[in-house]
């Protein structure tokens, strides 16, 4: 889901919402916060995921500086739209957030250097509760934007999906 915000513009600049339960709640989101992180990269073309917990985890992305190329990928088993992907472009220009729904898994490139992230977290992170699926799993046809030039061994190595233990 995309959350697209309301900008209030002056002399000084522009000022937005980043986050507001009542927004939520009003789309039938119940989201209480556990948890807030912020992801710097440095580098464009850096990449991220597929990364989700195997709980009832719902995320809220928002990029604060440059911007990033970011693919959800629905995983819920039953799901009307599972196996199904969406990308979207966040940056600090547009200012929008993007709500990743329990049950599914996000990965993200970086489209210019110096980018952060600030994500919302409605739980807290357990490492026994971690997965993900390949950046570049060949069952779902991702579509990136360029070849990764930065990714960690650990996100280049995630099986494809199905996993074996979901």
């Amino acid at each position: 889901m995309w959350i697209e915000p309301e900008f209030f513009r002056d002399e000084r600049g522009r000022f937005r919402r980043t986050f507001c339960p009542k927004l939520l709640n009003s789309a039938g989101i119940p989201f209480e916060v556990k948890q807030c992180n912020l992801s710097e990269n440095l580098q464009a073309g850096t990449l991220r995921g597929f990364h989700f917990q195997r709980s009832e985890e719902v995320k809220l992305l928002t990029c604060v500086t440059g911007g990033v190329y970011d693919i959800l990928v629905d995983i819920r088993q039953g799901s009307a739209t599972f196996g199904k992907w969406k990308a979207f472009r966040l940056s600090a220009e547009n200012g929008g957030t993007l709500l990743v729904p329990a049950g599914c898994a996000n990965a993200w490139m970086t489209l210019k250097d110096s980018t952060s992230i600030h994500y919302w977290h409605s739980d807290i992170y357990r490492p026994e509760l971690e997965a993900g699926i390949r950046y570049n799993d060949p069952g779902f046809g991702f579509e990136w934007p360029e070849d990764p030039v930065v990714i960690s061994e650990k996100d280049r190595s995630y099986p494809n999906y199905p996993m074996p233990d979901l």
